[in-house]
């Protein structure tokens, strides 16, 4: 009988789900946190991941409900499931923290970032910057005659290509607002 032939990073979402949870293969996860608004709680928080030499790649921080004095907080981070884990586990351990939700491990989830992108460019350069802009839905948020600012919602990816298709265009500088996600469904 031949050997099953699996591979590393099986999906999550199977019923037979044969990923070692102690595997090597660092996953990206998306961790919704509901935490009392308070202050010191943001830099609890921050204090778990830098303490342990965990990475954040983006972070996002609302109130979500006044009256209870709650907030949320969005962070992508890195790492082995082993780690993801372990990530989940010191966070609820935080006494302010009310929830962990992993929106990855959890189901399809929609995630979405707000970036500004200033191009300054004259010419053909200027006219190609627009047309590239209304290929990714991009706005114009602002105009002078030597500059643009382009406002654009999307994943993540999306804003690194629009980035990309904009450094040779003439990219000035760039401020994005980090990811904010939400499960899917009920």
């Amino acid at each position: 009988m031949a050997a099953l032939n699996l591979q590393k990073g099986a999906s999550s979402h199977s019923a037979y789900d044969l990923r070692d949870p102690y595997a090597d293969i660092e996953e990206r996860h998306t961790l919704a946190v509901l935490v009392e608004n308070e202050p010191g709680v943001l830099a609890r928080v921050i204090g778990l991941f830098s303490g342990r030499g965990y990475n954040i790649d983006s972070l996002t921080v609302a109130e979500v409900d006044h009256q209870g004095h709650r907030s949320r907080i969005t962070v992508v981070t890195r790492g082995t499931p082993a780690v993801i884990e372990q990530i989940k586990a010191q966070l609820g351990r935080i006494v302010p923290v009310h929830e962990v939700h992993d929106l990855t491990a959890e189901g399809p989830s929609v995630e979405r970032e707000l970036g500004l992108f200033k191009v300054a460019s004259t010419g053909e350069q200027r006219v190609e910057a627009l047309r590239t802009a209304e290929i990714f839905r991009a706005k114009v948020v602002d105009s002078t005659l030597k500059s643009f600012v382009f406002e654009i919602t999307g994943t993540p990816e999306k804003l690194d290509a629009f980035a990309e298709l904009m450094r040779p265009l003439g990219l000035v500088d760039q401020a994005r607002t980090g990811v904010a996600a939400l499960s899917r469904g009920q």
